[in-house]
């Protein structure tokens, strides 16, 4: 018998009292009731097969109802707002019967075949879900993936508010047929007001100018490739502000500036201040300090010259950049065949293949007004050399050094640790993010390499300033001193390369969050000002650059933006032995997605080996492999995930068994999840030519492999199968429509 179990209202309760009155006035539970009538309504619910119901509400900027069906293996679970919009739902089933070979995966489908019902599904929930005026565009990913789950579907993207973007999003997930999962924002829960009217009255044309005037670039070196060490030339661009411009009044703004302001209404979460894990209080109070271990004396008892940690200490104390004055030397730590940081050693002739130098990490600790402060400094534990320097201080400790004086510090600090780097200030990071820089102890510069009067910043030294007495905060660097550099003559001119970049935006009409200064006026945002905020984000009309993909900047040689290589990781096999092959064009297809044999040849006419398939196969979840070129005695991972797949059992493995097109269809449509259909006898009818001399247990394979475009004429199961007929097969079961 079906029950209402109690509702759960306490928090309804307490969430009315900061309603509006007309909202306040109605009781909880009717307003619970009114709920749940609206989204049954918007959704078409059906209800019936639930036991049990539940619903509360949690308020923030608005009222958000959270409500719960339960039955036996079943449950469902929606949010709404009051005026029953839903916010996300949530459906649960459990079937004893799903669970049969719930461990399998099943073979994928190709992306052109899959989601024929689902899509359908899914268009039908968001025209019920969404409101007068929202859109949600179903756009299948542009990737040359497979669907890896054929039963499920799921799409996301950009919610559209009168036909315009908006920076709310929405997802959904079908499984079998039937929405499982949907979310989406609303503005009502993410930003204060309502939607702006989306005609503009602000020229395009004009925004565009401005905003595209706001773009910069810098011409510098960067690295041919990862591994090479030719520096090459090009315009990247440098970090800046994002603008926008108000499409109903033509304001510009300072979007970045903007965020500032409402940064500043938060308090910074403490520990991310730079620093490396530094000794434990409790290691700092014993004065733990055991030197070298027994295993680490072994390690190095070959080597000479190793100083000990007193020396150590004592040419760091020594150096007054390094601020330790008052603070303890808490313990040592030797490592062998390591840089300590990560770095090269810190000399700009060393060469690649010399040894790294065994380094110690030397921790210090000191309290200063009640706040612990720690310092790890890091050296060639041979020469005493400075490899790195990490700190910790509180957040928002008193800086009595200006920017400007910490530069100061730093570039006298360089001039004596490496004076003989061509260094120049390649950026200042509190430039970048300056309400970030204001909450920390210290003033962060990177200085890069400068070659022909340009920046390279794959050599780069990063300098912390402790804002409190001057001293190194924090140090790290990167140096290869066998980089070549391109002469800079071949570089066209900015102007050019600056008109290449800006061509790559677009000056597009969008609903975009943009902080606003709050208002007593209005109770949800008086609400805000009491947590202490000044700014929140509100909706706004505006024009801003935006573009497709994403770039890395401008090849100073050719003037060509370079775009970001967006490619899936499953790269296309090629071959050079399908000519004259039946095949040909089912195996090129399957190459597309990397799909097939690695080595450059197919062998379409060879015949088909039960390990031959196993390759063949594990290429839909793995790299192709060439299954000539695999030692017998290194397949399991691919005999595994064929089990896996339904393909074979691991007691049926027999590497050189010759495959006849029968056991070849049979293997693929298990996979494939028609197993058990094609198990039922005396259903099955076929035009195929063989098929009455087929066995009982063979027909109903046959009759589906048939009706799939596996085969066609006659089944001749007992025949040998060949690469290119087991390509042929996999492409039609992969062209199953979902």
């Amino acid at each position: 018998m079906k029950r209402l179990l109690s509702l759960a209202l306490s928090a309804a309760l307490l969430a009315a009292l900061a309603l509006p009155a007309s909202a306040a006035e109605e009781t909880a539970d009717a307003r619970l009731a009114r709920v749940t009538q609206a989204v049954k309504a918007a959704l078409d619910l059906d209800t019936d097969l639930y036991e049990t119901f539940s619903g509360g509400v949690d308020q923030d900027l608005a009222a958000v109802w959270n409500l719960t069906w339960q039955g036996e293996n079943r449950s469902l679970s929606i949010q709404a707002l009051e005026d029953g919009t839903v916010l996300s739902y949530y459906r649960w089933e459990y079937d004893d019967g799903d669970m049969v070979d719930s461990w399998r995966n099943q073979l994928p489908t190709f992306p052109e075949n899959s989601g024929t019902e689902a899509r359908a599904a899914a268009e039908a929930f968001l025209a019920r879900a969404l409101r007068k005026g929202e859109t949600a565009v179903l756009r299948d990913p542009e990737t040359d993936d497979l669907y890896s789950d054929p039963s499920q579907c799921s799409w996301q993207g950009q919610l559209q508010l009168n036909g315009l973007p908006s920076p709310f999003h929405w997802y959904i997930t079908v499984e079998n047929g039937q929405v499982m999962n949907f979310g989406r924002d609303a503005y009502e829960t993410n930003v204060i007001g309502g939607v702006p009217a989306p005609e503009p009255a602000a020229e395009r044309d004009k925004a565009d100018v401005n905003l595209k005037n706001t773009l910069e670039l810098r011409l510098e070196y960067v690295l041919e490739d990862g591994s090479s060490r030719r520096a090459v030339l090009r315009y990247t661009p440098k970090t800046t502000h994002d603008f926008l411009v108000d499409a109903q009044t033509g304001e510009f703004l300072d979007l970045t500036e903007l965020e500032e302001q409402l940064e500043k209404g938060y308090d910074a979460a403490g520990g991310a201040n730079g620093a490396a894990p530094a000794a434990t209080a409790a290691e700092a109070a014993a004065g733990r300090d055991a030197g070298l271990t027994r295993a680490e004396l072994e390690g190095v008892a070959e080597l000479e010259g190793v100083l000990a940690k007193e020396e150590l200490d004592k040419a760091l104390r020594a150096e007054s950049a390094y601020g330790l004055r008052g603070y303890a030397l808490v313990s040592a730590a030797y490592e062998s065949g390591g840089s300590g940081g990560g770095v090269r050693p810190l000399a700009s002739s060393a060469s690649p293949a010399e040894k790294d130098p065994v380094t110690c990490t030397l921790r210090y600790a000191r309290t200063d007004g009640g706040e612990r402060l720690e310092r790890s400094i890091t050296v060639d534990a041979k020469t005493g050399a400075v490899q790195s320097v990490w700190s910790s201080a509180p957040l928002y400790r008193e800086k009595k050094l200006t920017e400007e004086d910490a530069l100061k510090k730093a570039e006298a600090f360089l001039k004596s640790w490496c004076p003989d780097w061509d260094l120049v200030l390649y950026q200042s990071d509190s430039k970048i993010t300056p309400w970030r820089m204001d909450s920390q102890p210290y003033w962060q510069f990177t200085f890069a390499q400068e070659a022909n009067g340009l920046p390279f910043r794959g050599n780069a030294v990063h300098v912390g300033i402790d804002g409190a007495d001057g001293s190194v905060y924090s140090l790290s660097y990167s140096w290869d001193g066998g980089v070549t550099f391109e002469d800079p003559k071949t570089a066209v001119s900015a102007d050019a390369a600056l008109a290449a970049w800006a061509g790559t935006y677009e000056t597009t009409l969008a609903y975009r969050k943009v902080p606003q200064k709050l208002s007593k006026a209005d109770p949800a945002q008086a609400r805000l000002m009491e947590q202490g905020m000044e700014y929140y984000y509100a909706l706004r009309l505006t024009y801003g650059l935006e573009r497709e993909g994403r770039y890395e900047g401008v090849d100073a040689r050719t003037g060509k933006p370079i775009r970001q290589d967006q490619g899936n990781t499953r790269q296309p096999l090629t071959y050079t032995d399908l000519s004259g092959s039946s095949g040909k064009a089912d195996i090129e297809k399957l190459a597309k997605y990397g799909v097939g044999y690695a080595g450059g040849k197919f062998q379409p006419g060879k015949t088909l080996t039960q390990w031959d398939l196993v390759a063949l196969v594990y290429s839909l979840q793995g790299a192709a492999l060439d299954p000539d070129a695999r030692d017998a005695n290194d397949r399991e991972s691919e005999y595994y995930a064929a089990c896996r797949l339904g393909l074979l059992r691991l007691s049926e493995r027999d590497d050189k068994a010759v495959l006849t097109r029968g056991q070849l269809a049979r293997m693929l449509l298990d996979a494939a999840g028609y197993g058990p259909a094609a198990r039922l006898e005396g259903i099955f009818t076929s035009g195929l030519r063989d098929f009455e001399s087929l066995s009982a247990g063979e027909r109903g394979y046959a009759a589906i492999a048939q009706a799939l475009g596996m085969v066609s004429g006659s089944y001749a199961g007992s025949r040998p199968a060949t690469r290119g007929e087991a390509a042929s097969m996999l492409c039609r079961v992969l062209e199953r429509v979902q």
